[in-house]
């Protein structure tokens, strides 16, 4: 039978494109129905435009669904693609701005910390609705996460609805492990690895090159200085914890306390923040500012150019649609799961980044054991303060949100007790309305 994919949020445009594009470079999808929802009319109106010359440029036999209802889109869907955002950049700019005042700074701040913490407060009552919604109109589809904060909506969705199939996928893995292969002139066709974390604080436990340890030709490349200042955060790292790091330098500049405590280091490692450059704070706010009145143009001259089927990209969605769905085979991928026995050393049920395996079975999960202790004790923070804004979200509890807070390694690395205190207040005020399950109180 055709398969049905519904994108939620499919005004994503570079997403939803991408993933379109790659869901109709397989046979199993030739036939298949694309189902875009968006709540925005206009963003709706020009993803299906660009959808349309996609699947014209194919010549397959494509059915598209254009529909601002979720319900329309969800029902009987075989495969589910999430890629919301909640609310424009004058909400959730103030994430960022509120702690920046207090000296927390961050240049994206969309994963952990007060500036993650308090965009996944807003998101998630919109993630589970979309959970309800899926276990009723399609309950045997395959859900795929794309919104950050990508570890705590997974462990809120996947504790809230254990019987639905939900993994959260992120490209940070696979594009590292590209860049790790160009550093040391490797085909990325002959390295395997294992790696195995959290969402954006995963390491590679091992990194092979035709099976053999890649580790030590990466450590000397890692010495060249054109390498070196590429990437300084994750190169210092890995000489500190033996292991790299998949995430950014930038992204992983906000997840410890190393690297943003002093103004001196930061202007080490980010050396053109001043000037607007990789890593000024808010870089994520400003870009977004930028973009408000040239987008829709943007997007126009695109529509207005000729649009062909390019060839399969990285992302790791349509390659499991199409081991679930199409060629009955297998494919490996790190997903985003509860942690059911599969890394020994952090929190039980918090949620993980780890090898998965599709098959027509669907999604399991691959045992990692245990993680090196210097690695098992950073993920393990991270991991414990998100199960305490998972648990805070559900009970309405802001005093839970200020104590984990507490503990966020920036955070704590800045700023005093009645610091986060105030801070924390400040993002409640900020957020109160939607947040009513906190009822405005005070920490």
């Amino acid at each position: 039978m055709p398969k049905k994919i519904a994108f939620i949020g499919a005004g994503s445009f570079g997403f939803t494109r991408g993933l379109v594009n790659d869901i109709l470079t397989f046979p199993a999808f030739a036939d298949c129905t694309l189902a875009l929802m968006d709540i925005d009319p206009k963003k709706l109106d020009f993803i299906t435009r660009a959808v349309q010359k996609i699947v014209a440029s194919s010549g397959l036999p494509i059915n598209i669904i254009s529909t601002l209802s979720r319900e329309e889109a969800l029902e009987g869907a075989d495969g589910v693609v999430c890629t919301i955002l909640c609310g424009e950049v004058d909400v959730w700019r103030r994430d960022l701005e509120i702690p920046a005042a207090f000296g927390v700074e961050s240049s994206v701040g969309d994963t952990r910390g007060p500036m993650g913490i308090f965009r996944f407060l807003r998101t998630a009552p919109v993630m589970l609705d979309i959970c309800a919604d899926i276990a009723r109109l399609c309950p045997q589809a395959i859900f795929l996460n794309y919104t950050n904060p990508m570890a705590m909506l997974c462990r809120i969705m996947q504790g809230q609805f254990p019987q639905l199939t939900i993994s959260g996928l992120c490209h940070s893995v696979q594009g590292t492990a590209e860049m790790l292969a160009g550093w040391i002139d490797a085909d990325i066709k002959d390295i395997t690895y294992t790696c195995a974390g959290l969402n954006h604080q995963a390491f590679y436990l091992d990194f092979k090159h035709k099976g053999q340890d890649a580790y030590p030709a990466l450590k000397a490349a890692m010495e060249k200085p054109e390498i070196f200042d590429t990437e300084r955060i994750r190169i210092d790292m890995c000489r500190a914890l033996d292991y790299f790091v998949t995430e950014s330098s930038i992204h992983s500049s906000e997840y410890v306390p190393w690297i943003r405590k002093t103004a001196a280091l930061s202007d080490y490692y980010f050396p053109e923040r001043h000037t607007g450059g990789y890593g000024k704070t808010l870089s994520i706010v400003d870009g977004y500012l930028s973009r408000e009145d040239s987008w829709e143009q943007t997007t126009r001259d695109y529509l207005d150019g000729d649009i062909q089927l390019q060839p399969r990209g990285h992302e790791y969605a349509a390659y499991i649609f199409d081991a679930v769905f199409g060629a009955k085979g297998l494919y490996t991928f790190n997903g985003n799961v509860r942690n059911f026995d599969i890394i020994d050393n952090l929190p039980y049920g918090a949620c993980v980044e780890v090898p998965c395996l599709a098959s027509p079975k669907g999604i399991e999960t691959q045992r990692v054991g245990s993680l090196p202790p210097q690695l098992a004790l950073l993920c393990s923070i991270n991991a414990q303060i998100e199960e305490m804004a998972v648990e805070a979200s559900l009970t309405g509890d802001p005093r839970l949100i200020y104590q984990a807070i507490c503990y966020d390694p920036l955070t704590s690395a800045v700023l005093g007790l009645d610091e986060i205190k105030d801070m924390t207040n400040q993002l409640f005020a900020a957020s109160a309305e939607f947040l009513p399950q906190f009822g405005c109180k005070k920490v």
